[in-house]
């Protein structure tokens, strides 16, 4: 049975049969916010505002120097312009690989973005994986967490098209303090005698862009 997630908890990353976890994907899905508006005449149209949540990660050594990261090419032209590292799906040793932007167009509540892991894989230097979640607001958009009606994080064995087998899950919109939120330090993975481990921080803050939220990581979750 998949442990539902609360913040803070840790968590040793081991199967059932008591084999160390290494190769799984974690993943967030959402839905779109959809509302009912009343039209000029009294008549009501169901109205749909696109959802753009993006799934992101760094990684860091045992000094807190960031060495690598996986987040979206999408921002790479404001990116190269402001001289910051640019975004990129795959991790120097191909251990983390993302699924691509999901810009969570058209409605509905199948969108999602995938990292998969393979721990084997890591470069030996890291110490510390940081996941985290932003959510990329349009021109004219202004939402946060709490109005977004269904978005979830999951860890399970598989591919990014098939689940094997979920481990962890947390639902992102029931937490309260969630409100007027606009990125999430989701959790971590950290190495202890050599077996990694999984911390589940689950702080929410304001942050604008993610170049903040990584800003804040290194600042104060290293």
């Amino acid at each position: 049975m998949a442990i539902n997630l609360t913040k803070g908890q840790k968590i040793n990353l081991v199967k059932e049969s008591g084999e160390k976890l290494e190769k799984f994907c974690v993943e967030v899905s959402w839905g779109a916010i959809e509302t009912i508006k009343k039209g000029f005449f009294g008549n009501k149209k169901k109205v749909i505002e696109d959802v753009d949540l993006d799934l992101s990660c760094i990684l860091v050594d045992k000094s807190g120097e960031w060495k690598d990261h996986v987040y979206s090419p999408e921002y790479n032209g404001y990116l190269k312009k402001n001289n910051f590292p640019l975004g990129k799906l795959t991790t120097n040793d191909s251990a983390l690989r993302h699924s691509g932007d999901d810009l969570g167009k058209g409605g509905g509540n199948d969108f999602r973005e995938i990292i998969s892991v393979d721990l084997a894989r890591v470069n030996k230097d890291i110490d510390k994986i940081f996941f985290f979640l932003n959510i990329y607001l349009n021109q004219g958009q202004s939402f946060d967490f709490s109005q977004i009606p269904f978005a979830k994080i999951r860890m399970y064995e598989g591919t990014p098209a098939r689940v094997n087998k979920e481990h962890l899950s947390f639902d992102v919109v029931t937490d309260s303090s969630y409100s007027n939120k606009r990125a999430l330090i989701m959790g971590k993975l950290y190495k202890r005698n050599n077996d990694w481990k999984f911390d589940a921080i689950g702080d929410a803050s304001d942050d604008q862009i993610f170049l903040q939220t990584i800003s804040r990581i290194l600042k104060s979750y290293n």
